[in-house]
């Protein structure tokens, strides 16, 4: 006869998503709540994460709620320097260990189950033993709806020759060789986080080619920071944001409007880029990426073969012993939304641009806060994953309509206030009657969000009717 196990919830996944929904359930409620996850530690993809991997966003901006990952403390060094610390991928997992075994599971209230996965209709299976479960529950959340793609497991899209040196970045801080020739395949996170590794470990800028399908909008990093030094960068770039938008007087005009106002930069300012994915980097790291000279813009890549890479658009030659490093995997391979609330099952999905973590507590608060199924849907309308430069406009309209929303709510601005992962509005609210400048901030963003919203929707309508054109 198999065991069961009862609970108010079932959270599939312990990755940065489920435990900061788990968080926010053992925080504010009595709840309690069963988490089965496929690897042996809390952490989701950081577990297999490349080590060199860091936050590109501030700490403060990730976790969970009730507890600081960030030290409060600005780097010194390096090509963050003057800017809030990123954790690194180490000190991730160890945040995520610490929490799971000082605070989930001393609460009494959560059961968590490594090294299984969930079979469907309350049924868990052990991957280590083969042994069976079952879980009674009320509702089950799914945080691995976007089913992130791992490089150290990826397999790539195209053939490879079994006679070239292909490696994941994972491997490269294990070789014991000279590198005399490297390739990088991915315009990406990945991609630039492996470049920059390169650079910084001393490693030529002659000697590093990149293979770049799509150049890509990137955000400024100064922008994000959470502290109030740097409020008239990051609410002022949002007040900029908004005035460029509403400027604008077509959507390529404002995307080059919101980079003379610092809201956007690019690594090559002859190349309009066509892809945004939300990568986030200071200005040094820019400038060292652009000391990487052969920039390979040929499409993506056909095949790797013995002495050369075919592209879409063409060919470039295969060095002897030249290390190819793929950095082609999507972080996210479902980009898809649907309703975050149905009947039983929540599946877990952005509300707010670029932040999974807050979004997960935000989802949380309102499940645990509101009664009414249509109520909560219409809370947390998803902000979809962009990947085209284009979507940026959906992004970003979606995410100025959600906070118009959930600022029309009683509680709720409070909430946001309070909660350490939404990171902007307790310092907007701290903001004192003497404090002239960052007032006249604020104003130039009030007058701007309506005029910004209008334009954006009107983006939108163009958008949709060129794509039923097609």
């Amino acid at each position: 006869m198999l065991h069961t196990y009862k609970a108010d919830y079932l959270v599939v996944g312990a990755g940065a998503s489920g435990m900061a929904f788990v968080d926010t359930l053992v925080t504010e409620s009595d709840k309690t709540v069963i988490i089965v996850d496929k690897d042996d530690k809390p952490g989701g993809h950081w577990n297999h994460a490349y080590s060199f991997v860091t936050l590109h966003q501030p700490s403060s901006f990730y976790g969970v709620s009730s507890k600081e990952l960030s030290r409060g403390v600005k780097d010194k060094v390096g090509l963050n320097k003057g800017l809030n610390e990123l954790a690194s991928g180490a000190e991730v997992l160890a945040y995520y260990d610490e929490l799971m075994r000082e605070y989930f599971l001393p609460s009494g209230r959560v059961h968590y189950f490594p090294k299984c996965e969930y079979l469907g209709d309350g049924l868990i299976r052990s991957i280590l033993t083969g042994q069976t479960f079952t879980v009674e529950v009320n509702k089950t959340v799914d945080s691995t709806y976007y089913k992130t793609s791992i490089p150290a497991t990826h397999t790539p899209g195209f053939p490879v020759d079994d006679s070239v040196h292909f490696m994941p970045p994972n491997t490269l801080p294990k070789l014991q060789q000279v590198i005399q020739n490297v390739t990088i395949i991915g315009g990406g996170k990945t991609g630039i986080d492996t470049c920059l590794w390169l650079l910084e470990r001393g490693v030529p800028a002659d000697n590093i080619r990149w293979i770049m399908p799509r150049d890509a909008w990137l955000l400024d990093r100064k922008n994000t920071q959470p502290t109030k030094e740097f409020f008239g960068d990051t609410i002022g770039a949002q007040a900029a944001q908004m005035e460029e938008i509403a400027n604008s007087c077509s959507i390529e005009d404002m995307f080059l409007k919101l980079e003379q106002c610092g809201y956007f930069l690019r690594l090559d300012e002859s190349v309009l880029p066509k892809m945004f994915h939300g990568a986030t980097m200071s200005k040094l790291e820019v400038e060292a990426l652009r000391s990487i000279k052969q920039v390979v813009r040929l499409g993506r890549v056909s095949s790797v073969e013995e002495t050369k890479i075919v592209l879409e658009q063409g060919e470039i030659p295969l060095m002897d012993n030249e290390i190819v490093v793929d950095c082609t995997a999507s972080a996210i391979t479902n980009l898809d939304i649907c309703q975050v609330f149905n009947e039983n099952v929540i599946t877990l999905q952005t509300v707010r641009s670029y932040q999974p973590v807050f979004s997960a507590s935000f989802i949380a608060h309102i499940e645990l806060t509101y009664d009414d199924i249509k109520k909560k849907n219409n809370l947390c309308r998803v902000v979809p994953l962009p990947n085209h430069d284009y979507e940026w406009v959906e992004l970003t309209y979606r995410n100025m309509m959600n906070q118009f929303f959930w600022s029309k709510e009683p509680g709720l601005k409070k909430w946001l206030q309070n909660n350490r992962l939404d990171g902007f509005m307790a310092m907007v609210a701290g903001v004192k009657f003497y404090e002239f400048e960052n007032l006249k901030i604020l104003n130039r963003m009030r007058k701007a969000a309506k005029p910004a919203i209008a334009k954006l929707k009107e983006y939108k309508a163009q958008l949709e009717n060129e794509s039923k054109e097609y």
